[in-house]
């Protein structure tokens, strides 16, 4: 089973990595059409085509794109470079914004998006849902998305929408984790990794909310950006904040469940303790006795008692029930 499980796994995952283009343009009745077949730039006015989306695609499809639209496709590495001079770059007619998507497993995806002349290109590696969900929203309402730069932002939009799903989760598996310490008598390790493993997603979570945050707010203060967009990315930025505060207080709650992770496991570990002490301390009076009477002297006076083993052992029992009484008068068990 587990073998069918992994092969369903690799071929969805090949499915999702499969070279793929897609063309977004307006028909002669300003109806909108999607085509798959990159030739069509040459039998289609330019000003017609709104988004084209590379998913995958071998270098020769991105260099002929290059030449007819005369931009530059970024390589993977250039991608993912943290530097800002890198992620974005702004000239005369045209606007790179590189960003990193993430997965529901958590795994980066990193996007190239290039817009010139009100067309978006898109360059990614994988299928992202995002894409998908705003696929749909175009061919809903074709009127709301006039440019590129509207395709864009609405791109921006679904995967902060995404971002806050994936927060929720987070803050519900992080409340349930909260539950389980408050009830449970059991405490072990495998809490501790689960407060672990939560902390990294909450980190991964926070990482990718803050580069949506620096690329939105770029691309607000770019002057190619039309102004009829400003509204939307400042309620943009707005929701961006408001998923780094929830990321905020989901880190300050896992430090607190670990400190009283570590608390409740502290104080399993002075009742174990407790317990010894007190088992020692109850057998050091016995323990006296028994070493007095263990004595290899000549001369002892119960030596020759009858009742000397007898009263030996009721002594010795006689002074743990004493100590045990001491402890509980003191209310220490």
């Amino acid at each position: 089973m587990k073998e069918t499980n992994k092969e369903s796994q690799d071929i969805e995952k090949n499915l999702d990595n499969e070279p793929e283009v897609k063309l977004f343009y307006l028909d002669g009745n300003q109806r909108l059409k999607i085509a798959k077949d990159i030739k069509l730039l040459k039998e289609i006015p330019l000003n017609n085509f709104l988004w084209i989306d590379l998913k995958n695609v071998d270098p020769n499809t991105e260099s002929e794109l290059e030449n007819f639209l005369k931009i530059y496709i970024q390589e993977e590495d250039e991608m993912e470079e943290i530097e800002l001079s890198s992620r974005f770059i702004e000239t005369e007619d045209t606007l790179v914004a590189n960003s990193n998507f993430l997965k529901d497993s958590l795994e980066i995806e990193p996007v190239s998006f290039i817009l010139k002349n009100n067309i978006l290109v898109s360059v990614r590696d994988t299928k992202l849902k995002s894409f998908d969900e705003t696929i749909k929203k175009i061919f809903a309402n074709p009127k709301n998305f006039p440019t590129g730069f509207h395709i864009f932002v609405a791109l921006l939009e679904t995967r902060v929408e995404y971002d806050a799903d994936m927060i929720e989760d987070a803050t519900a598996e992080i409340t349930q984790l909260s539950q389980v310490l408050t009830i449970s008598e059991d405490i072990d390790e495998d809490v501790l990794l689960q407060i672990k493993n939560l902390q990294e997603k909450v980190m991964h979570l926070r990482e990718n909310v803050i580069d949506k945050q620096r690329v939105v707010s770029n691309v607000l203060r770019s002057e190619l950006t039309p102004k009829d967009l400003s509204n939307r990315l400042g309620m943009v930025i707005k929701d961006i904040n408001s998923l780094i505060e929830h990321t905020k207080f989901g880190f300050e709650r896992l430090d607190y469940l670990q400190d009283t992770f570590l608390g409740l496991v502290n104080i399993e570990q002075n009742k174990i303790i407790k317990m010894f002490t007190v088992v020692s301390v109850i057998f050091m009076p016995p323990t006296l006795i028994a070493s007095m009477y263990g004595m290899n002297f000549k001369f002892m006076p119960e030596l020759d008692w009858e009742w000397g083993y007898p009263f030996a052992i009721v002594l010795m029992f006689f002074a743990s029930a004493l100590t045990l009484l001491y402890f509980k008068r003191k209310k220490w068990l």
